[in-house]
């Protein structure tokens, strides 16, 4: 299906999905227009490139490439070029970015919650396997799979009891 520009009526060549307020905002433009609302697209440009440019140009991320590590200089526009840290206190310095990025990488968990090595805590290997269901049910109620949240909850409480 061929849409049309929003402003002008010329075929659309860009589509855009913005969510404003909780609102899903679909926005249809030709190039002219979507470059006089500052909007360029670049042919070949790298995927890594375009998350960092939508990153920094946004309002939030203007904040984050202003972070900066106290010990080691890094800033975080630095970090993102580079994709790698530069001394343990960044960690600290770009926690706000990190932690959204750490948990999309490690199924919302900030911790790890991978295999444990033999002979380690019990307690620790139960607590990461909590948090890793509770994951799960997050996520089956974001899908509204009400049978699996049920399913998940009881296991937990179960686990939590134990």
């Amino acid at each position: 299906m061929k849409f049309k520009c929003d402003k002008c009526g010329k075929p659309a060549s860009i589509y855009l999905t913005e969510i404003e307020n909780g609102q899903k905002i679909q926005k249809h433009l030709c190039e002219e227009c979507a470059a006089a609302d500052g909007i360029t697209i670049k042919p070949n440009v790298p995927i890594s490139q375009l998350l960092e440019d939508f990153i920094l140009h946004s309002a939030r991320g203007q904040h984050l490439a202003d972070l900066k590590c106290d010990i080691c200089g890094l800033t975080f526009k630095e970090f993102r070029q580079q994709g790698l840290l530069g001394c343990p206190n960044d960690y600290d310095a770009f926690a706000p970015a990190l932690e959204p990025l750490m948990q999309r990488a490690q199924e919302r968990a900030t911790a790890h919650v991978g295999k444990m090595p033999k002979g380690a805590d019990d307690q620790q290997a139960k607590h990461n396997t909590i948090l890793r269901l509770r994951a799960q049910l997050n996520a089956a109620v974001r899908e509204e799979d009400y049978e699996q949240a049920a399913m998940l909850r009881d296991k937990i409480k179960e686990m939590e009891r134990s």
